[in-house]
């Protein structure tokens, strides 16, 4: 399924997934104004095109108690496929780097890392120095405060190019 081959339906179900993935068959076929078993039709293509890779839910980590979000962005010391290779190869992993992108800019790469406190960010840092992977320098930010995260993205302007309506 090509990005061309997508239509407002096709949008419409992948919008009202990544905001509510829990949401029932019957739900999402009456929210996008199709039967049930169209839907579902629609929906197991998208998931069989790779559209959809995964349904999560989004986690109160303040409910389970102290934790801290840091992101970090990463130099390596040298710029060689292999070295590439290696540094996603093990940070891949550490249980704490939730995620991790390669970057274009003055950095290789952006982690974000979740531990409880900053003590086991430090120990993480420590072992990854320790395990030799390139790192040349690091930069650690410390989210003080969520403002917005896990948002859906604006599938209509990635797909059409026009806003969102709505």
């Amino acid at each position: 399924m090509s990005e061309h081959a997508l239509d407002d339906r096709d949008i419409a179900i992948l919008s009202i997934l990544a905001r509510e993935g829990r949401i029932s068959k019957t739900e999402l076929s009456r929210r996008v104004n199709l039967s049930a078993t169209p839907c579902w039709q629609r929906l197991k293509k998208l998931e069989a095109a790779g559209l959809i890779t995964g349904y999560h839910a989004d986690i109160a980590l303040t409910k389970l108690g102290p934790h801290v979000v840091v992101f970090v962005t990463i130099e390596l010391e040298n710029h060689r496929a292999e070295n590439f290779r290696t540094f996603e190869r093990t940070i891949a992993r550490y249980e704490e780097v939730t995620a991790c992108w390669a970057i274009g800019g003055g950095f290789d790469y952006l982690l974000q890392v979740t531990t409880r406190d900053i003590g086991r960010y430090q120990d993480l840092i420590d072992a990854m120095l320790d395990a030799r992977i390139g790192l040349k320098r690091y930069f650690s930010y410390i989210v003080t405060k969520a403002i917005k995260s896990g948002g859906a993205p604006p599938f209509d302007l990635l797909v059409h190019g026009a806003p969102s309506k709505g």
